[in-house]
């Protein structure tokens, strides 16, 4: 199902895959029969549905391998592994909490809010969405649905603050950001949250980047890790990740 141009959102029945996925982790998507596109792609999930058995994942057409993904009817088979990775920590009761999405990184964050939503209900988060123009934000009216405060930014003005999310957060928060913080979205984004977040005790990022295996096998996603007082060192995002501390992330230049 097309949710905006060029998005999709596929239903897999998987009871099992369903049952244990957690906010922040992926499947690994095979999206054809053949040997081209010859890799898997990393999708996060983007909701589950356990009374039903039923995994969602929310994607952008960006290549032929989503391409071929977009073309799977209704009754067909799709090869997936997972669900893959760590994901996010849940707030505690009572936790204020901020969330960032750029762009179809908003996928991870609808699980999560999803899941807020259920244990403490929607107040005390702050919802943050953004891409290049309006129409590129996938996902607006669920999470609005869900009883959630949004706040759009768009980097041409076409909707919401004129500018990023992680700027519209500065000037809706006043600076003061709560206890919990999650965002996903492209590098740029998390580079800009670093610098003005870089030591939040918890906030924590899902980074997105190509993986070959899925699983730490090869070293197609490595990121680069600090901690105070530690060398710094080398991590696989799809095995280590995809959600990792802000804090520990080394994404500045």
């Amino acid at each position: 199902m097309e949710v905006i141009p060029g998005h999709r959102v596929m239903g897999l029945e998987a009871p099992e895959l369903a049952m244990a996925a957690a906010p922040g982790q992926f499947l690994h998507v095979r999206c054809s029969d053949s040997l081209d596109p010859l890799l898997r792609r990393p999708i996060s999930v983007y909701s589950a549905d356990r009374e039903r058995g039923t995994v969602y994942i929310l994607y952008r057409i960006a290549g032929k391998g989503t391409e071929l993904l977009s073309r799977v009817r209704k009754g067909e088979l799709v090869d997936v592994m997972g669900p893959l990775g760590s994901g996010y920590t849940l707030p505690k009761k009572g936790e204020g909490v901020a969330v960032l999405g750029g762009g179809v990184g908003i996928a991870p964050l609808c699980f999560l809010l999803a899941e807020i939503k259920k244990l403490y209900g929607p107040e005390k988060v702050s919802v943050f969405l953004g891409a290049a123009n309006y129409t590129a934000i996938p996902a607006v009216d669920q999470v609005r649905d869900m009883g959630f405060a949004v706040h759009i930014a768009t980097d041409d003005g076409s909707g919401g603050f004129k500018g990023n999310v992680v700027q519209l957060a500065d000037e809706v928060l006043g600076g003061s950001y709560p206890e919990r913080v999650y965002a996903c979205g492209p590098l740029p984004m998390l580079k800009g949250l670093a610098r003005r977040l870089g030591d939040h005790p918890a906030a924590e990022v899902s980074m997105e980047e190509h993986m070959a295996c899925g699983v730490g096998a090869c070293l197609s996603c490595i990121c680069r890790l600090r901690a105070d007082g530690e060398e710094p060192r080398y991590a696989h995002v799809c095995k280590d990740g995809p959600v990792f501390r802000l804090k520990e992330l080394e994404l500045l230049d």
